[in-house]
């Protein structure tokens, strides 16, 4: 089992972005999902920037979207999962 990371996902996704390393925000979302027994390679992983909810210390934060590349919906869950707020 993986270690336990205090930051959700999306935090650390958006993080990335904030300090120019979005280069490697896809390689954390297939390990991400690889913990989770998913195989990236199913996956297309978009990003989108988005402005922050209202009362949030952040500025912008970064959305993940999974899109299966065979056509089938992706797991809501799932998708809950990488977008999951602190």
């Amino acid at each position: 089992m993986g270690r336990l990371n205090p930051y959700t996902l999306q935090m650390q996704i958006t993080r990335m972005f904030e300090q120019g390393q979005s280069f490697f925000a896809l390689t954390k979302v297939q390990d991400w999902l690889k913990e989770r027994n998913h195989n990236p390679a199913d996956y297309e992983i978009l990003f989108h920037q988005k402005p922050a909810p209202p009362g949030s210390k952040e500025v912008m934060v970064v959305e993940i979207e999974l899109r299966r590349r065979d056509g089938q919906p992706t797991d809501p869950w799932l998708q809950e999962q990488a977008n999951l707020h602190a």
